[in-house]
């Protein structure tokens, strides 16, 4: 095999994504299309090169001769696709999050292992230029010990973003603002500080008519002993804020900011100093009124390629991506819900914490 073959099965904005990246990438090709709306497949059936697409999933893993599937799918479809991609003798490349529950992780590695394919993670922002600067530097064990990491996800989502979709905001396709704005920020906790061993969380939805979050804090415990908050809400004014982490060091401070992790905002670090000429051009995946997270899915692909040719590769496998499912499954379940906002003139007026 000198050509990795793909085939990408949801068309929305990150399935668009991964059709661009796959195409573009030297050894890799892209074999097929599936999506529910046929309208889509028609239009991107005509910008990759007459492409065949299906509307049926069960017809397109029959008919398609491909290597990866990659499932861009709301996140409440994306188990039972990778079990039947699986099944049928594909490797999986599956988006953030891999499931909504544990349970449907463990069958989807099962799944896997069962037909021996490989189960992917997309996990992007691991290769942004700031993280990669403090992967290194922790990995070196420059900071010492780590004594606290702060996360602020403060990002703007408007009514539109719920209410033009079929599926965000609903507890069963969506499942959280945990999963779809705040997981990768989480996997990257738990490949620098370990699982997530305690967990306590604050949630409550104020700004939306939706199922789900929009605003939570949590404090966390690392497997590590690090120290954790995590602060997200997708009700800020106007547009993106922040999205950072912050970790507190025996041996040095370090900030990584931007809307989208994407730049270092503070680095001082005994004997390491930010090297000189560090581009950092870590872009947002742009779509129409809002932000997602860093658009670095062609090194995404560009890894599953290397991995599927027996090259080095850095791709995250399902038990790794499990972890950060089995973090958000426990921030949730120790979760509690804010009372009501209200207005008073007096603060004894407002409840007190239960």
């Amino acid at each position: 095999m000198d050509m990795v073959k793909f085939a990408v099965v949801g068309c929305g904005n990150i399935g668009s994504r991964h059709l661009a990246v796959i195409e573009a990438e030297p050894r890799a090709s892209l074999v097929g299309i599936c999506d529910i709306d046929e309208a889509k497949c028609r239009r991107y059936t005509g910008l990759y090169n007459g492409v065949p697409s299906f509307t049926d999933y069960g017809e397109f893993l029959r008919r398609i001769d491909a290597d990866v599937i990659s499932i861009c799918t709301p996140h409440g479809l994306h188990a039972q696709m990778a079990i039947e991609a699986a099944a049928a003798g594909r490797h999986v490349l599956v988006e953030k999050p891999m499931a909504l529950t544990t349970r449907d992780s463990h069958e989807m590695i099962a799944a896997a292992e069962r037909h021996n394919v490989r189960l992917m993670v997309v996990k992007q922002n691991r290769f942004n230029v700031p993280i990669a600067l403090t992967q290194r530097a922790l990995q070196d064990n420059q900071l010492g010990r780590i004594f606290m990491v702060q996360v602020n996800v403060l990002w703007n989502r408007m009514d539109s973003y719920y209410t033009q979709s079929t599926w965000r905001g609903r507890k069963d396709l969506e499942g959280g603002a945990l999963y779809t704005q705040v997981s990768h920020f989480i996997d990257l906790l738990i490949w620098w500080f370990g699982d997530v061993v305690c967990a306590d969380a604050v949630l409550a939805t104020r700004n939306h008519a939706i199922e789900i979050e929009d605003c939570g804090t949590a404090q966390l415990r690392f497997a590590s002993g690090v120290l954790g908050s995590l602060f997200w809400t997708t009700c800020v004014y106007n547009q993106n804020y922040e999205g950072s982490i912050t970790i507190v060091g025996e041996h040095g401070t370090i900030k990584i900011g931007g809307q989208y992790l994407n730049k270092i905002e503070h680095w001082d670090v005994r004997a390491y100093p930010l090297p000189d000429g560090v581009a950092f051009v870590d872009r947002p995946n742009i779509y129409g009124k809002y932000q997602g997270t860093s658009s670095n899915h062609d090194h995404v692909v560009d890894n599953v390629v290397r991995c599927l040719l027996h090259e080095r590769s850095q791709v995250v496998e399902g038990d790794e991506g499990l972890k950060t499912i089995e973090a958000i499954e426990m921030i949730y379940r120790n979760a509690r819900l804010a009372p009501p906002l209200t207005v008073a003139s007096h603060p004894a007026q407002v409840s007190p914490c239960p």
